[in-house]
């Protein structure tokens, strides 16, 4: 399948490190020496996950080489929803009149976007859809407890919006090698180590030792799936993208794939950790600057817990 068009959207807003000092006490540079995080990005009022998501689809369609109204699956993929029954996917369709789409909404945290994406493929496969709007789009700052020490300090928010196709539809199409998607709920914590309880206390972080292990281990586990059923090696990818969870996490798959920190693509110092649109927004801003035929690899771990990746082909 092809990537026929990608854009994001990124709230104007930045929280500094300066600011938890007096909610959780803790200083900007504790903050950064272990998440590497400097700023996140915020709403403003007003702002949601389905405002994000339509300025995505802006952004998308400005390069898109067909019509809107040709897409036949809207698929939303994310944690952070606005509202559970009337979904971000449903927005898109009354937003652009996408007149008789197959219209999901699905969750596996942070690795929601790649599982919407092996969706999309699954749909392609029994030819029950040719064209697809993949929309991803993460308002955690809705849901964070800034006073929580352990992960208040941590989340952004942003969007992605991603148009698939069956076949390739213009020379500048991405190719979708593979795509690969695990859950991981009976390893290590699991179901407790990340979770969102709205009228509880929101998205916490019980155990982030447990997360950190077992993002490291997973997302490189995926990795190597993904380049396995796609018969490439590791020395084949120009570019790696990782969720952006911590800046550490980066490193240190860095140090297990014996790559350089300079093969990875990040915008963790300033955004902050975007959930599942993390990694497929980094590709998105950067999208232009990554040169022609080049293989880009997206691994991420979700809390509950879940790994995926895929690998896309710039022409």
């Amino acid at each position: 399948m092809y990537i026929n068009a990608m854009g994001h959207y990124v709230p104007s807003q930045r929280v500094d490190n300066d600011y938890f000092l007096d909610i959780n006490g803790l200083t900007a540079d504790w903050i950064l020496q272990r998440t590497g995080i400097r700023t996140r990005s915020k709403c403003a009022d007003g702002e949601n996950q389905n405002t994000m998501a339509m300025e995505a689809i802006e952004d998308a369609m400005r390069s898109l080489p067909y019509d809107i109204k040709d897409v036949d699956l809207i698929v939303g993929a994310a944690y952070a929803a606005y509202d559970t029954v009337a979904t971000v996917g449903h927005q898109a369709q009354r937003q652009y009149d996408i007149d008789g789409a197959k219209v999901l909404y699905l969750t596996s945290a942070c690795s929601s976007f790649i599982n919407g994406l092996e969706v999309v493929e699954t749909y392609f496969a029994a030819g029950k859809a040719t064209k697809a709007l993949l929309i991803c789009s993460e308002h955690n700052t809705y849901y964070s407890n800034e006073s929580d020490p352990k992960a208040g300090h941590l989340w952004g928010d942003g969007a992605v919006a991603y148009f698939i196709s069956k076949e390739r539809v213009a020379p500048t199409d991405w190719k979708v090698s593979t795509v690969f998607t695990e859950g991981l709920g009976n390893v290590g914590k699991g179901p407790d180590g990340v979770r969102l309880r709205p009228k509880e206390d929101g998205i916490t972080m019980p155990d982030g030792r447990d997360v950190f292990i077992h993002a490291c281990r997973y997302m490189i586990y995926a990795l190597n799936k993904a380049l396995d059923n796609a018969g490439l090696k590791i020395e084949d990818i120009s570019k790696l993208i990782t969720h952006q969870a911590n800046k550490r996490i980066v490193a240190q798959v860095a140090h297990q794939l014996d790559k350089n920190l300079d093969d990875f693509i990040n915008n963790i110092e300033e955004l902050g950790n975007t959930g599942s649109a993390s990694a497929p927004l980094v590709l998105s801003q950067y999208k232009d600057e990554i040169p022609d035929g080049s293989k880009v690899a997206l691994m991420v771990f979700g809390g509950g817990y879940s790994c995926g990746a895929f690998i896309a082909e710039k022409p």
